[in-house]
């Protein structure tokens, strides 16, 4: 015989009410999604939360179990933790639940990993470890024992300053690693602007970049080289009106600025004029004597170098260092 509509509503109250007292709640239950909106209905007899769920395994419940499996005993490692015991097997119980595994053994007094537990220990060791090398790196980083620095330079400060800058910074910082790319200053605005540089070393004027913006800025003083044996070779200044008695090695409209600098170089070398340059560019040949640098009286001729960076990039911990060794090497004004 067919049952009733009474009987079919009463079996149905009866599997409400097991599935209410094997699982502690209703038989269905609605969780909402990610971003809170379409609830899912659960399965019946899958009420435990797991990984899929949305809730994943937290840093302190894989400390709990760690220690409750190294002291072999949840009192022992309440203890340790400073925790309640009900506290501790309360997060055991639901790491349990999210990982669906049993990770201990309850044998009276005595406790013992599962197979799920030891694969868990292991791996739990291996996240804490990589978790401590993190942190010592980060130390080491800002430590300035380890890093890197990219650095961009417009082809004076590029050529002739950065090398040697870099190299002393590099003896100061050995376990920085070290970057220069040499361009235009368009160039080297395009890629401080595009983050391919931590910092940009330009000459020239500054375009109306708005992500971009002067750090700091560094004086290079144009001076006057003659030959060794030249008649001012002996001074520290001339007059100028004495200029118009020398010929002047100039540079032609639209040349390159390092061709120029090269050109000059050996043009004066050879006794062919004298000319204007970087002090930089002729750093290693007035150190050797091979050319003397003078002054015109009355006219100082220097440019300014800017030290640029992306507005909205946070300095790394390499490039606020470099900023702070040209502070003090070579006083930039801020």
């Amino acid at each position: 015989m067919a049952p009733s509509a009474d009987q079919v509503r009463g079996a149905a109250r009866f599997r409400a009410q097991e599935l209410t007292e094997d699982h502690g709640g209703s038989s269905c239950c609605q969780r909402r999604g990610p971003h809170g909106i379409s609830p899912i209905e659960c399965n019946e007899g899958t009420d435990q939360q797991s990984l899929s769920d949305g809730h994943p395994v937290t840093l302190r419940q894989l400390e709990i179990f760690l220690a409750v499996a190294r002291a072999g005993s949840f009192r022992r490692a309440a203890e340790r933790l400073a925790l309640s015991q009900p506290a501790l097997s309360q997060q055991v119980k639901e790491l349990e639940r999210r990982l669906d595994s049993p990770l201990f053994d309850r044998l009276g007094r005595s406790i013992g990993l599962t197979q799920a537990g030891r694969l868990l220990e292991e791996h739990a060791r291996r996240i804490f470890a990589m978790l401590q090398g993190v942190q010592d790196a980060m130390r080491e980083l800002r430590g300035l024992d380890r890093g890197s620095l990219l650095l961009g330079g417009s082809t004076t400060p590029g050529i002739y300053l950065l090398p040697w800058l870099l190299g002393r910074f590099k003896a100061r910082h050995g376990g920085i690693e070290v970057s220069l790319r040499i361009g235009n200053t368009r160039e080297i605005e395009e890629r401080v602007r595009a983050t391919e540089v931590d910092l940009g070393i330009i000459g020239g004027h500054l375009a109306a970049f708005k992500e971009t913006c002067v750090e700091a800025s560094l004086v290079d003083r144009i001076v006057l080289i003659v030959p060794p044996r030249h008649r001012w070779a002996g001074r520290r200044t001339i007059a100028p009106a004495g200029l118009s008695e020398e010929c002047l090695l100039v540079r032609e409209e639209g040349s390159a600025t390092r061709r120029v600098t090269e050109a000059a170089l050996q043009g004066v070398l050879a006794g062919l004029g004298v000319a204007f340059v970087s002090e930089y560019a002729v750093r290693s040949e007035l150190a050797g004597g091979r050319l003397r640098s003078l002054a015109v009286r009355g006219v100082p001729i220097q440019r300014h170098f800017h030290v640029i960076r992306h507005e909205a990039r946070s300095l790394t911990p390499a490039a606020r260092a470099f900023l702070e060794f040209l502070r003090q090497d070579r006083g930039l004004r801020t």
